[in-house]
């Protein structure tokens, strides 16, 4: 094996790598992006293959999940800019979706607050998931968005206050949850 296929090896065999401990996490936070499983798993392939295009290329391998973030965030928002993306999720009940991942969290609260996100607009429901879910700081959100920190400080106490009401606005029915029927 001459020493281009072995670098190519190489190449490939990192980008395997970081496939394996990262696209879940990354899948993950596509799906609080779009809110709609099959659409988390297009742009997790779309960014996936942006990344391998420019792996060669990227020399810095230590912020490579924030730069995979941030390729995602933008294949994000240009798929909500296609038109043929203008359609609405499958509702939570559908078959199609799959079967829901066991946590403590109460079913339905999962549910409002999903649909609550999904009532946001897309700037917001970004800085939202890259600050809580990501655990990004003020600043690493606004290199990624490319604006200023007070934006994504305004943009996440709107966003906030917005799902908030979003939450509030759902019905939901936990008392069949609670023992006795009653909170």
């Amino acid at each position: 094996m001459g020493p281009s296929r072995r670098r190519r090896q190489q190449i490939d065999d990192d980008f395997e790598a970081f496939y394996a401990a990262r696209g879940k996490d990354l899948r993950n936070t596509a799906y609080l992006l779009c809110g709609d499983w099959h659409l988390a798993e297009d742009l997790t392939q779309i960014t996936f293959t942006k990344l391998y295009r420019a792996w060669s290329r990227i020399e810095r391998h230590d912020v490579v999940d924030q730069y995979a973030r941030r390729v995602l965030l933008r294949v994000f928002l240009d798929e909500r800019r296609r038109p043929w993306r203008r359609e609405y999720a499958t509702v939570p009940d559908h078959p199609a979706l799959e079967t829901i991942a066991p946590d403590d969290a109460v079913p339905d609260e999962r549910m409002a607050l999903t649909s609550a996100m999904s009532g946001l607009s897309k700037r917001h429901r970004a800085v939202l998931v890259l600050r809580y879910w990501a655990d990004l700081s003020v600043e690493q959100v606004a290199e990624l968005l490319g604006c200023s920190t007070g934006t994504v400080k305004s943009q996440t106490a709107r966003g906030l206050a917005n799902l908030r009401a979003e939450f509030d606005a759902v019905p939901r029915d936990l008392e069949r949850h609670m023992p006795g029927g009653h909170l």
